[in-house]
């Protein structure tokens, strides 16, 4: 099967295929088919993933998988959540990973209530229109730590401090990352509803 992958995030599609690759699922970024950036102006995952993955099987006819996650930090009540990949930019950096990590621990470094979870929520479709979308949620618990460590991954994974494993993302060998992640555990969810609904 081939789905369209309603992200440009080379980041996440290394992730996902790999994740996918036990049901013969093939990933396409949405930019190898021409298919640009969706609106994202809703405050949910659940509903940015959804408008991603219908824009993306409807301007390439093929079924497409969206995943919005983001860091959602206890003492800013939830917050990047949604604003996650654009973090930097409100504190006056350009956006990027380095940057989102640098405003993060700038804006926590009085916080003594370090708890955080990354979130991440699929959103896949068998066409632009299917009235039943399958939906898949994961949630890493942590906490954010006071400089990054590990030189793994990307996002918030050098600050992400996971207590079961007493390490950060960004210090496990991608096979760890991606058995305790949010998108792993998303992704795994999202398997499961496919098997059960789609094949």
């Amino acid at each position: 099967m081939r789905l369209v992958l309603a992200s440009n995030n080379a980041g996440k599609l290394a992730e996902l295929q790999q994740l996918f690759a036990p049901l013969g699922v093939e990933l396409v970024r949405q930019s190898e088919l021409g298919v640009g950036e969706a609106e994202e102006p809703f405050r949910t995952f659940v509903e940015n993933a959804l408008a991603k993955a219908r824009h993306a099987a409807a301007a390439t006819g093929l079924p497409a998988i969206a995943d919005d996650a983001g860091l959602c930090v206890n003492a800013f009540g939830g917050l990047p959540g949604v604003d996650t990949a654009y973090y930097a930019t409100q504190f006056g950096y350009p956006k990027g990973d380095a940057n989102n990590v640098r405003a993060l621990l700038e804006q926590m470094a009085t916080v003594d209530d370090r708890r955080a979870a990354l979130v991440s929520t699929l959103v896949a479709l068998r066409s632009a229109d299917d009235p039943e979308p399958l939906i898949a949620v994961g949630r890493a618990p942590g906490e954010i730590t006071r400089e990054p460590v590990g030189d793994n991954g990307f996002g918030f994974d050098p600050v992400m401090f996971l207590p079961s494993l007493g390490k950060t993302f960004a210090q496990l060998p991608p096979d760890v990352k991606n058995s305790h992640s949010h998108r792993g555990q998303a992704a795994r969810a999202m398997l499961a509803l496919m098997r059960a609904n789609w094949l």
